[in-house]
């Protein structure tokens, strides 16, 4: 997965902009020389999985043109405390502009690359797929859900118009799950899947009776309602699970036979790696 070239630029101009506001950064502009020309070096102060470099870099190239980059690590790597990820040398007064936003974004994304490599750790060898929602920061879908990836996840959909996935308002709204299943069948084709989201087995059984679902969501089943639904399910269809995941849960979720797990706290949750930037 890649992040569009356009979207990066876009969104760290805006990031920037948010920073800046119609002025200039008075701080560096009052104390710095003009010609004054500086080295950084961009260093996790723990371990995890890093993402976001390109983006953070971005924040200096879209500052300056006149930046001298080396790239120590690249993204989806296990980084230790002390590692060097990039240094970084030009004129200070840009650097210093820039640096904030570079390591908001570059913190986020390792961050939520970090929490979701220890949730694929605690699911290894189940074959289960660890997944993301739509529980991200508005804006900022595409860049978290990379950085999901990068740390060894899977994207669910990207948006509304991905496939059809049924929801309890849904099924409420349209009458039940039958009539939700029947509607919905009629714009789905191989390329739009349809996935239905059930919290009992009872909806379970009208599921599979109806026979027009491709995919079944799980929804808050304990762990023995989580294997008796698998069982009905019987490998005729992919079941995911979700609701009330954490990293206790989380094995024993996916030893019930489940297909994937989807975690919302990836990315709603995630607490920002500590990664620093420091003048040599």
């Amino acid at each position: 997965m890649q992040l569009p070239s356009l979207l990066i630029e876009e969104t760290v101009k805006a990031a920037l902009k948010e920073d800046l506001g119609h002025g200039f950064d008075v701080t560096s502009q009052l104390l710095i020389p003009a010609q004054e020309t500086a080295k950084a070096i961009i260093k996790s102060r723990e371990d995890g999985i890093l993402a976001g470099l390109i983006v953070a870099l971005s924040a200096f190239s879209l500052t300056d043109i006149d930046f001298d980059m080396e790239i120590h690590a690249q993204d989806g790597a296990k980084i230790e405390a002390g590692d060097t990820i990039a240094t970084i040398e030009g004129p200070a007064r840009s650097l210093l502009t820039a640096e904030r936003i570079a390591l908001n974004f570059l913190q986020h994304m390792s961050g939520i690359a970090s929490l979701t490599g220890k949730y694929v750790e605690a699911v290894k060898e189940t074959g289960v797929e660890i997944c993301d929602t739509r529980k991200t920061i508005p804006g900022l879908r595409l860049f978290q859900k990379y950085a999901v990836f990068m740390g060894g996840g899977s994207n669910h959909r990207f948006g509304l118009d991905d496939a059809i996935l049924i929801k309890d308002n849904h099924i409420a709204v349209a009458g039940g799950i039958a009539e939700a299943l029947d509607q919905a069948y009629m714009l789905a084709s191989h390329m739009r899947k349809i996935e239905i989201e059930v919290d009992t087995l009872d909806q379970l059984e009208d599921v599979l009776a109806n026979g027009k679902a491709d995919i079944v969501m799980l929804d808050n089943f304990d762990i023995k309602d989580l294997e008796k639904a698998v069982k009905l399910i019987n490998r005729s269809m992919p079941c995911e699970a979700s609701g009330g995941v954490n990293l206790d849960t989380v094995r024993a979720i996916a030893e019930t036979g489940v297909d994937y797990i989807s975690v919302g706290a990836l990315t709603h949750s995630a607490i920002a790696l500590d990664i620093g930037l420091d003048i040599e």
